[in-house]
């Protein structure tokens, strides 16, 4: 069972924080660190947030959330052998060719550590503040994959469809294995669509056990309606109620097929979180490998 440290760079927000989560992560036993993305929290935000009860986003407008891939950038070096992913990256909220740049550098420099978590967005207020058209953004996330894909394949790209149109280019670096992972997250039927289209891996935002179940007998469903080997999708899962027994939490997620276990790090913030992470990797992450 692989074990991921989700959401570390909203704990490690100073540098010498960041490098030092990181470096506790990796001695601990973790495969791999995770940063999430909002570029801005708008002071009035009316749509409904996915994953609470109330549809409220459990952060507050100050709240610190550092950009995923600077943090990341800033932190690789300091825990060499840790994957680096996103926890969500908002694709269509971004320029694609810029992003590909961004990904494959990040990927180069770190030696081939780097995987793209992606989502479409769940606010609309954030899409319209940044000018980015809020309608259709799934079809264009979908295309800017492709175009992505295109540039880190080969010299000499280009593509041509509805939100990304290029003549041959050549961008330069590109990903050490001439790609990299793709993790769509989300429990909609589009979310399951699009990993079984496009994607590596799948990461819900559901915790809970049976809920989980019922998803990811969707997803295996969509995938053999696709013509796709359910198992070729890796699936990634939020540890939440399962901190108060770790341990048999991870294996029954295990059991429903999940690969990997993310670890919030919000669970090790505050007066002496780093020493209770360290002790997360001495009595749990041990115990899974």
């Amino acid at each position: 069972m692989k074990v991921g440290l989700a959401f570390a760079s909203s704990v490690g927000i100073d540098g010498a924080t960041a490098l030092d989560i990181c470096k506790r992560a990796e001695d601990a036993g973790f495969e791999s660190v995770w940063g999430g993305e909002h570029v801005i929290m708008p002071d009035s935000i009316l749509s409904k947030y996915p994953y609470t009860p109330d549809g409220k986003i459990p952060a507050e407008p100050d709240t610190p959330i550092p950009d995923p891939l600077i943090w990341l950038g800033f932190a690789a070096a300091a825990a060499p052998s840790l994957k680096l992913g996103t926890c969500i990256l908002i694709v269509p909220q971004r320029n694609p060719l810029i992003l590909a740049k961004e990904l494959a550098t990040l990927d180069q420099l770190s030696g081939g550590r780097v995987e793209l978590g992606l989502g479409v967005g769940w606010m609309q207020e954030e899409f319209d503040a940044l000018g980015v058209p809020w309608e259709r953004r799934g079809a264009r996330n979908d295309e800017y994959i492709a175009a992505m894909r295109a540039l880190w394949a080969a010299p000499h790209a280009e593509f041509h469809g509805e939100f990304v149109d290029f003549e041959p280019v050549t961008c330069s670096p590109r990903p050490v294995n001439g790609n990299i992972p793709v993790l769509v997250g989300g429990d909609t039927d589009a979310a399951i669509r699009r990993a079984v289209k496009l994607a590596d891996g799948y990461f819900p935002g559901e915790g809970d056990v049976n809920r989980l179940e019922e998803l990811l007998g969707r997803v295996r469903g969509a995938a053999e309606a696709a013509d796709r080997d359910p198992d070729s999708i890796e699936i990634n899962a939020m540890f939440g109620a399962q901190m108060a027994d770790p341990v048999r939490g991870a294996e029954e997620l295990a059991g429903l097929g999940v690969g990997r276990i993310m670890i919030p790090a919000f669970f090790f913030a505050g007066p002496d979180g780093l020493d209770r992470l360290s002790q997360f990797g001495e009595n749990v992450v041990s115990q899974l490998k």
